[in-house]
């Protein structure tokens, strides 16, 4: 079967998700244009500024695809074949993923632009928004575990590691010196785009050629040290002024997200009629993981991003919905974005279907499988393929900051909501708390069967898949209150609400099954981080799920008494 026909397939069904199921949401959550958003009843040209729905969208999706629609899907595919993969991309993408981020926005508009938390506390309680916020937090955890290491992965990388590792930090100084030239001397925006994007290139050209190779330091291996340096970067963009860095790498790295996609497209497209690209990878493997874990739950909580992500409500609730225009706008950015980032992860999946299994499993990491399908691709429409893959592995690296650093900053600002810190020593030790956990984690080592070390991330991604999935299930079950207490349908969220509950807290009990086990017989408890942070995550779940149905049926008696 030809990669193209497969592509385009599953971008013609998310186009008629949004279609017609997009247009059905749009009625059932009531947009009315003639209401005015927050980003007009409160424009401040700060935080509140009415903005243009495509331009709006392309800033909301590269907040939202980092490399989580990479990693997931190529994972799922190793473990259980594309086909599965493939259907839960489309599917979840249409009737969860997108009612999540499309709700999520919508009740932020009508709760004047505020967070997906702060709707909880309006609709549930003050109970439930410390919950919440908490259960936030660690998710929030694990997001920074997993990518911190899978970078690391990339920058220790025998053959190209040094090198990527060298054009990363050479834009990362781009976008300082972007964000100064900004701030400081003003220069317009379209002037340093013309003139910071194509030194971007530059950055990718300059990298192999003078590589930045760390050995191990005081006495832990290259990885763990990269490992930390990374952390101490999440440490430094988290405190510093957002127009320094995020802003502008952000806005570089949405260029990076929107060239890498486009590219990849048209490389598929001319390859299809001159390499024949085709499905070679098989549709089906096994019914397990490697670790000995079930196909369900395992697909929906691997493959988070792509399909759904609880991260999103955070962006969707946080920054988008301050700068809606219409209300109808919603569609085009919260659905119209989370269907965007499943094209995002098909594509990432296509670079794994035209390998064979011996071929995939031999380049190892999805990191890697993404940059050699992206280099494939663009190979076929003449860019040189170690340039391709250079650039692949650089934009892997981007996607993977930009989800660092703002996951950072958000849980440095959780934290402080939490413990009430403020001034700049808040800020400081919010951000130093925030990190603890992943400083714990990525320096501990974890052995598989054989004795050989097991990466952090590969240790973490289903415990950050199933938390991220549980986030998204909460977020759910706060939106279907909202829209339950507004006499709305609330069953477009409570139903996807529910299937999400059931495979996130599956999968987390599945992972800790053999705690479980050992605590039952009395022969040892473990107390690794993971473990411990898991069982605090279903805990909190708990909690979260007897609140709201607790509301649900109050509010039953009351409307029948």
């Amino acid at each position: 079967m030809p990669v193209l026909a497969l592509l385009s397939a599953g971008i013609a069904l998310l186009w008629l998700g949004y279609a017609f199921y997009g247009s059905f949401l749009r009625r059932v959550l009531g947009l009315d244009d003639s209401r005015p958003t927050p980003a007009h009843a409160l424009s401040d040209g700060r935080d509140f500024i009415p903005t243009n729905k495509f331009y709006l969208l392309g800033q909301h999706l590269s907040a939202i695809a980092a490399a989580g629609p990479i990693v997931g899907p190529i994972l799922a595919g190793l473990w259980f074949g594309w086909l599965p993969t493939l259907l839960w991309l489309v599917l979840g993408g249409i009737f969860i993923g997108g009612v999540h981020d499309m709700a999520s926005v919508a009740a932020s508009i009508r709760h004047k632009g505020k967070s997906i938390a702060e709707i909880i506390r309006c609709h549930m309680s003050s109970r439930a928004y410390f919950l919440f916020l908490l259960f936030l937090w660690f998710s929030i955890v694990y997001i920074i575990i997993a990518f911190t290491d899978i970078t690391a992965s990339t920058f220790t990388d025998a053959q190209r590691g040094p090198g990527v590792a060298s054009s990363s930090f050479l834009y990362l100084g781009l976008a300082l010196g972007m964000g100064l030239a900004l701030k400081a001397i003003r220069l317009p925006l379209a002037v340093s785009t013309l003139l910071f994007l194509p030194l971007v290139l530059l950055c990718i050209w300059l990298g192999p050629r003078m590589p930045l190779a760390i050995p191990g330091l005081f006495g832990a291996d290259s990885r763990t040290t990269w490992d930390v340096i990374l952390l101490v970067y999440c440490f430094i963009a988290a405190v510093i002024p957002m127009w320094l860095l995020l802003q502008p790498r952000g806005y570089l790295g949405g260029f990076f997200l929107a060239i890498s996609a486009g590219a990849s497209l048209i490389g598929i497209i001319a390859g299809s009629f001159t390499q024949s690209f085709s499905v070679v990878f098989p549709a089906f493997t096994q019914w397990t993981n490697p670790q000995g874990l079930p196909l369900v739950p395992l697909l929906f909580t691997t493959v988070a991003c792509g399909a759904c992500s609880g991260f999103h409500s955070i962006v969707a609730s946080g920054t988008t919905s301050k700068q809606i225009n219409k209300e109808s706008d919603a569609l085009v950015v919260g659905y119209g974005g989370m269907l965007l980032e499943s094209v995002v992860a098909l594509i990432a999946l296509a670079t794994l279907i035209i390998l064979t299994k011996a071929q995939a499993q031999k380049l190892g990491d999805p990191n890697q499988i993404y940059a050699q399908g992206i280099a494939t691709f663009l190979n076929a429409i003449g860019v040189n393929q170690e340039f391709a893959f250079n650039f692949a592995l650089l934009a892997f690296a981007t996607f993977v900051y930009d989800t660092l650093d703002v996951a950072t900053r958000l849980g440095r600002y959780i934290f402080q909501e939490l413990t009430g810190m403020k001034g700049f020593s808040g800020v400081v030790i919010a951000t130093l708390a925030t990190l603890i956990l992943p400083f714990l984690c990525v320096t501990t080592k974890s052995l598989d069967a054989s004795g050989n070390t097991i990466p952090a991330w590969k240790v973490f991604w289903t415990v950050f898949g199933s938390s991220n999935q549980l986030l998204a299930a909460m977020t759910l079950l706060g939106l279907s209150v909202w829209l339950y207490r507004k006499k709305g349908k609330y069953a477009v969220t409570l139903l996807p609400a529910l299937f999400m509950t059931c495979v996130a807290i599956l999968s987390l009990v599945l992972i800790l099954k053999p705690w479980f086990t050992r605590a039952l017989t009395g022969t040892g408890v473990s107390t690794e981080p993971m473990i411990l942070t898991s069982i605090v995550l279903l805990v909190l779940a708990g909690l979260l799920i007897a609140e709201s149905t607790a509301i649900f049926i109050k509010r039953k008696r009351r409307n029948a008494a």
